[in-house]
This record gives C-alpha cells, sequence and structure tokens, in this order.
C-alpha cells in the first residue's frame, strides 16, 4: 500500500529492479530505482545492497538477467508499487519481449489481451495503431511519461519495459487515453556499473538484426550509454515484402550532487519498409480471400524518420520534497505509398475475358511532418497532514504540436491491363491476373507508378498548457487512498482542404478529468481496489486525419467544432491484486465497465465530411486477469485474458443501437512461459488468440447488414503459438533460437471499414540469436 505493505521478497525486489539495473540501466532517477529496494539517502550503500541481491538471484535463478515482472511503474507519478495501484497495468519487461522474438512495438502490443489493431485508408493508414478495450490509442503513445505523437514506426532496440494501462488515464496522459496508453520506458546511462552487449541474430526471410548496448561510467558521477540497430528482413510468408531499420540512441547522465542528477538522450530511428495491404473479405463466401499473393509494386514504400532529444532533471530539495522535469524536443516524417488490391469482374467490354474474375490494384498514399517541444514538472512532497501519510505530486506541463498532413502527386506509366466497371462506368484498371485467371509475371511493374510530393491538406496545431494534483494518503493501515485532478487548457487549429474546400478550425477549450482509486488490504499479500476514472477526446483530437470525421479528424463546420463537446468516458472498475508464491508472482483480476459519451459521428454516406456531433454513446464492459513473475525458481510466467463485449448505447442511426464496436476481439489470451531447468539452459514459449472481429469505423457500430441479419465485415479469430530456447554457452556468450507462427496459421489482424483489405499476420519464422556479454 502507501507504506508497501505487500512486499515482494528482498531477493524479488533485487531480482527485479537491480538485475535489470545491472544489465540494462533501469534509471528513470537514481533516486526512484532505488527507493524501493534501500530508502536511505546514501546511493553508494544502496548500490551495494542491491549488487549482492542480485548476485543471489542470478545464483538461484540460473540465468543472468531474467526479470518477467517489474514492482514499480517506470512513471515516477505511480508512488505505490503497482500491486497497491488502483489501476490495471499490464508491464512487458525486456526479456519478456526479447525472448518472444517480436521487435516492433506494434507486434509486440498486438500480441496482449485486449489490445487489437486498426486501420486507415489514405491519411497515415501505416502509423502504429492501436486500439485498447475498444477504443483508439493510436495518440495515446508516450516515452517516459511524455506523449510521442505522430502515426510513426516504433522499435525496441532502446526500450527496457512496456507499460500498458487499461481503462480512462486523463490524469496522467492529458487528452484522448479513453481505453488506456502505452508508455515506454527506455534505457537509460547509469553511473553504478559498466556493461557491454552485442546480439547478432539471422533466419528466415532474409532476416538479420545487430543491436549494441553498452554502458561507461567514467567516474562516480558521469556514465554514457550507447544503444544501436541495424535490421532488415521480409516479412514472414510474404517474400519482398520488406523491412529496414537503422537506429541508435545516445544517452548521458551527470550526477552534479548528492541531490542533484542530470539524465539526457538522442534518439534517431531510420525505417524503409515496403508495405503490404494484405487481402480483403469476400462478401459472398463470408472471408478473407486466402493465399493472396503478394502485389506490392516495386516503388511502393513507407518510411519513417524520428529524432528526439530529452533532458530529464531530478533535484531533492529536502528529505521529502524532490523536483522533477522531463523536457523533449521532437521532429517525426512519416511518408508511404502502397497498393491495395480487391476482386472484381472484368466488363463485359473488356477485350481479354468479358464478365471474369479479376483481382484489381488501387494506390493509397500520405506524408505527414510532426514538430512538438513538451516540458513536464512535478514536485513530489511525501507529507504528513491531519495526522496521516500523504504522497503528492504536482505537476505543470506544456505541450505545443504542429502537423502537416500531405498527399503525393501520382503518375502511372503504363495502360491498365483491363476493363472494369464502377460508379463512373467502364474504364481501364489495372489487373494482376490475365485473361486465364493466372497471376501476371511482372505484377511488381504493372501500373509503372511514379510520384513527386505534393501539396499539403491539413496544418494541424494545437498548444496544451496542463496543471494536476494527485494524492496517495493512508487512511487507515488497511486503507490508502488515490485521488487525482487534472486540468487541459488548449489552443487548435486545423486548416484543411478537401472534398468541401478549404476550412479554417480554431477553438479553445477546458478539459478537466479526475482519478478516483480505494484499496483496501485484505491479507498480507492480497488488497481489493475500487476505482473511477475519466477521460476526455476533443473534435479533431487525431493529427492525422483532417477534416474525414469518420477515423477522429475535424467533424462537421468549423462553427459546429466550436459548439461540440468533448467525448466524455467514465470507467468504473472493481480488481483484486495478489503477491503469490512468497511475493515472486503477482496476480490481478478486474471487472470494468467504461462508458463513452458525446460520441461524435458522421452522418451520410462512408465519406461525409458533415457531422452529426455529439449523438453516439456506447460501452465496453468486461473482466481482465493478470499474471507477471516467477512460479518457482526456474519457472516465470506473463499472461493476460481479457473478456468483454461492447455495445452501442446510443446513434443518430437507430439501427447501429445494440451493435458491438468495431476492430474489437470479445475474447483475447496471451501467455508467455520460460522454464530453466538448469544453469546453461531455458526454454518456453508464447500463445495469443484473438476472438472474431468486425470491420467497421473507429468507436462505432460495426458494419452490419439488416437484410441478412449479419455483420458486413467479419475477421476471424486466430491464434499464434511460438517458441524459444536459450543456452548460456559460456560466462559471456548466450545462444536462442526462436520459431514463431509454429503452426504457420494464416490470420488477420484488423479489416478496413469496407473490407477491401486486411492485414495479414506473419507467416512462420526460424531465427537464431547470439548474445556475447563484456
Amino acid at each position: 500500500m502507501s507504506g508497501s505493505r505487500i512486499k515482494s521478497l528482498p531477493l524479488s525486489m533485487g531480482a527485479q529492479t537491480i538485475a535489470a539495473a545491472l544489465a540494462f540501466g533501469s534509471h528513470t532517477s537514481i533516486a526512484q530505482e532505488q527507493e524501493s529496494v534501500c530508502p536511505e539517502k546514501d546511493s553508494k550503500a544502496c548500490v551495494s545492497e542491491a549488487e549482492k541481491a542480485a548476485i543471489e538471484h542470478i545464483e538461484i535463478h540460473g540465468v543472468r538477467t531474467s526479470v518477467y515482472r517489474y514492482d514499480r511503474s517506470g512513471d515516477a507519478r505511480h508512488v505505490a508499487d503497482l500491486v497497491d495501484t488502483p489501476q490495471t497495468i499490464s508491464v512487458l519487461t525486456l526479456d519478456q519481449i526479447q525472448e518472444s522474438g517480436r521487435t516492433d512495438l506494434k507486434d509486440i502490443l498486438a500480441a496482449q489481451s485486449g489490445v487489437t489493431l486498426g486501420t486507415g485508408e489514405n491519411g497515415n493508414a501505416f502509423g502504429d495503431r492501436y486500439i485498447i478495450r475498444g477504443h483508439e490509442a493510436r495518440s495515446d503513445v508516450f516515452v517516459d511519461g511524455l506523449r510521442d505523437p505522430g502515426m510513426t514506426t516504433r522499435e525496441s532496440f532502446a526500450t527496457e519495459r512496456l507499460e500498458i494501462t487499461k481503462g480512462p488515464s486523463s490524469t496522467f496522459a492529458g487528452r484522448g487515453s479513453s481505453g488506456g496508453a502505452v508508455n515506454s520506458i527506455t534505457k537509460k546511462a547509469s553511473t553504478t556499473y559498466n556493461f557491454g552487449r552485442v546480439d547478432l541474430a539471422g533466419g528466415t526471410d532474409d532476416h538479420t538484426r545487430v543491436t549494441v548496448d553498452y554502458n561507461l561510467s567514467l567516474n562516480d558521477d558521469l556514465a554514457l550509454r550507447i544503444n544501436g540497430l541495424s535490421a532488415q528482413q521480409d516479412k514472414p510468408g510474404r517474400e519482398g515484402i520488406e523491412q529496414e531499420r537503422d537506429g541508435v540512441q545516445l544517452s548521458g547522465v551527470f550526477q552534479a550532487s548528492d541531490d542533484l542528477s542530470l539524465i539526457a538522450d538522442v534518439y534517431y530511428l531510420d525505417a524503409h519498409d515496403k508495405p503490404d495491404l494484405g487481402s480483403y473479405f469476400d462478401r459472398e463466401a463470408r472471408k478473407p480471400i486466402e493465399d493472396i499473393p503478394v502485389y506490392a509494386q516495386d516503388n511502393d514504400f513507407l518510411d519513417s524518420q524520428v529524432t528526439t532529444f530529452t533532458l530529464r532533471t531530478d533535484y531533492r530539495l529536502s528529505d521529502s520534497v524532490r523536483l522533477y522535469n522531463a523536457t523533449r524536443a521532437g521532429q517525426t516524417e512519416n511518408g508511404y505509398i502502397t497498393t491495395g488490391v480487391r476482386g472484381t469482374n472484368r466488363a463485359d467490354s473488356d477485350p481479354a475475358a468479358p464478365g471474369a474474375a479479376t483481382m484489381t490494384l488501387s494506390t493509397h498514399q500520405g506524408w505527414q511532418e510532426v514538430d512538438y517541444a513538451t516540458t513536464q514538472f512535478n514536485l513530489f512532497w511525501d507529507k504528513e497532514l491531519f495526522g496521516r501519510e500523504h504522497k503528492l505530486v504536482f505537476g505543470l506541463e506544456y505541450t505545443d504540436e504542429s502537423v502537416d498532413n500531405g498527399v503525393y502527386d501520382i503518375e502511372y506509366a503504363n495502360a491498365g491491363t483491363c476493363l472494369t466497371e464502377g460508379r463512373g462506368g467502364v474504364s481501364e484498371a489495372y489487373c494482376i491476373l490475365d485473361g486465364a485467371g493466372n497471376l501476371l509475371d511482372n505484377v511488381g511493374s504493372v501500373m509503372g507508378r511514379s510520384f513527386t510530393r505534393g501539396d499539403t491538406d491539413a496544418l494541424y496545431d494545437i498548444e496544451t498548457v496542463s496543471f494536476y494534483v494527485m494524492d496517495t494518503v493512508a487512511v487507515t493501515d488497511d486503507l490508502d487512498v488515490f485521488f487525482g485532478l487534472r486540468q487541459d487548457r488548449f489552443d487548435y487549429s486545423n486548416a484543411t482542404s478537401g472534398r468541401n474546400g478549404d476550412e479554417l478550425y480554431a477553438y479553445s477549450d477546458t478539459m478537466y478529468n479526475g482519478h478516483l482509486g480505494l484499496v483496501y488490504e485484505v491479507a498480507e499479500n492480497g488488497n481489493i481496489y475500487a476505482t473511477y476514472s475519466t477521460a476526455t477526446n476533443i473534435n479533431g483530437g487525431e493529427s492525422d486525419l483532417g477534416a474525414n470525421c469518420g477515423y477522429g479528424g475535424i467533424c462537421g463546420t468549423p462553427d459546429q467544432a466550436v459548439e461540440a463537446d468533448p467525448e466524455l468516458v467514465e470507467n468504473l472498475e472493481l480488481g483484486t491484486k495478489w503477491m503469490l508464491f512468497d511475493g515472486n508472482l503477482l496476480a490481478s483480476a478486474a471487472v470494468f465497465r467504461m462508458t463513452k459519451g458525446d460520441v461524435m459521428e458522421s452522418v451520410g454516406d462512408s465519406y461525409s465530411t458533415l457531422g452529426t456531433l455529439n449523438t453516439g454513446e456506447n460501452r465496453v464492459q468486461g473482466v481482465e486477469f493478470g499474471l507477471s513473475g516467477d512460479i518457482t525458481e526456474n519457472l516465470s510466467v506473463q499472461a493476460s485474458a481479457s473478456f468483454m463485449e461492447s455495445e452501442v448505447l446510443d446513434s443518430y442511426n437507430a439501427d447501429n443501437i445494440g451493435l458491438a464496436l468495431s476492430n474489437f476481439a470479445d475474447r483475447s489470451y496471451y501467455l508467455q512461459v520460460r522454464y530453466q531447468p538448469t544453469e546453461s539452459f531455458a526454454f518456453g514459449g508464447d500463445y495469443s488468440y484473438q476472438s472474431e472481429m468486425y470491420g467497421g469505423q473507429p468507436d462505432t457500430a460495426a458494419g452490419y447488414d439488416q437484410t441478412t441479419g449479419q455483420y458486413s465485415i467479419v475477421v476471424p479469430s486466430y491464434q499464434v503459438v511460438g517458441l524459444f530456447a536459450n543456452y548460456n554457452a559460456t560466462d559471456k556468450l548466450t545462444l536462442r533460437a526462436n520459431i514463431g507462427n509454429l503452426l504457420d496459421e494464416e490470420y488477420w489482424t484488423a479489416a478496413y471499414r469496407s473490407g477491401s483489405f486486411m492485414y495479414l499476420g506473419e507467416g512462420r519464422s526460424i531465427r537464431a540469436t547470439a548474445t556475447y556479454e563484456f
């Protein structure tokens, strides 16, 4: 609880907080990371005791760095241990992530329960896009507690752990965070050790990956750390669908005094992909087309560049007061041109095969540039007030985001290969099947497409000033209360161009959100909690859509936008958390109900930009379970399960009422198990499952055919199994083998609202990794 009454054993704490620190530099701030191990102020004494615990952990568990659970959040504003935090927070550790074989953030998150992927069309369809508990979270990604705006590719080479917060989180996150938020905790330099590590990987599908992690302690006060990445591969099962990643993060820490530390880092990622829109939905067969050929054009691309600079200042004013500031400036660039495919028939006037079934190609494209600056001040004050211990957090945050969205001008050098009939009558199209139904030999160059960068179609800017206060108070020996209140004042503008001409949207508003949680200790190792939290979404809060209100862009006329109320999400949650097996395993369960009101809906056909504002209401409710940590000295587990249901409660279209939300899985499970029978050998695997989902626009009812009484677009349920094995060949060399998608199941992770494309999961892959530590 607030005094950490429910504790894991000292060995477990050393195993997780310090073994991870020794191997991966897990210092959000030196004082914060050591506080739960050694509360005294002398950091060098703390490190000595922590090293002892880490050595014990290594000897007993039999692996140098095996961590499947953390006791504390990487966000210092969560002042209580995770077991005493009245909210569902899943922590994915670096060891777990690496042993799963996943590297991109979207692949890591897509495997987790309660999280699904979304799609887009021509408004940056390919940036990382997540849906948590049925609600959009693509703008709710954070790095070390600061929002990471823009639709970009996100990698894990500089990540220490990932934290997925379930339920509205606006007290911590600000606007958005309807279903939750994702916070990536990065690797940071430390003065307490020297450490080096190189990982070399190779495998099927031309997979190669090299990462470097080196921490150098120059003296007791100064250290540097560098993380590097170079990787490339074909998508498993889709030869020619390529990925290339190059990145570096340079971090430094300066312990200016016993009370003042400075941590700075520069991060850069350059990602080049040839993307894939996957398959499409066959409405007659009511299933996706299987074994779709690779149809990407030779010059298709998805390019992302991310550059950030971050400075963190941690100053202890007294034994009970600490000031922490994090300031970041960043720039991201994302652009893509990719190809879609759909099934149709040749026109009756087609000269080669009149009326024959075929597949035609389409073009999807866009670019985005993001410049942002943010600074966050947190004052931590431990104070006894009215005879009770309070852990107070006062925060002030300023953020300025500027986003340019645009398009490419496309030209086609080749004539169409067939004739098809559409809304505009008969016209040339690019068929990838010949008249006999066989795939063309030159399918990658059918279009002869070339491009130049075109005009901007949306200039988005939002400036936000936020203030928040949080308090965790021990009301009795058994009862803790958490309270949080946040105010966000923003100035918004979005100059758009589109079907309705040029429009300038500009307005200001103030939002208030709160969080109240109660944690009651029912046993020495367990508690129950109840929580109420809120979140708000503004009209046009998604930066990548311009005036397209179907996916979170600005909705309606400028006058309507000013009058629109923000969407409000309210969450009620009742849960319990237990430390089991001598405090080494955290078990949790929670039942929740989230209601989102004043939902902004688009009106008319699929391409309408007129909004009937604040007409929708929906609800997501369910139960979630979680396990993380060690069952025995040799057996580790990370598991979660979500059983949910969604329902549209109100809508401008009465036919939507009672339907499920789009891109929403009622059931999802994730299990990763690791067993180490000897000091030199460990093996395990992971299993993920997603139940059936239905296509449609975010936050609205899934597409439904009233005539047939069936959902229009169906994403079939799927399960994916992976295996891994580790062999500690020497004290410095570890070998790991991974098999991804062991059963080589063909599966689809998301569907566009019309079913015209459905993202494909990865096929079977085999990879080997050699890790050398020095």
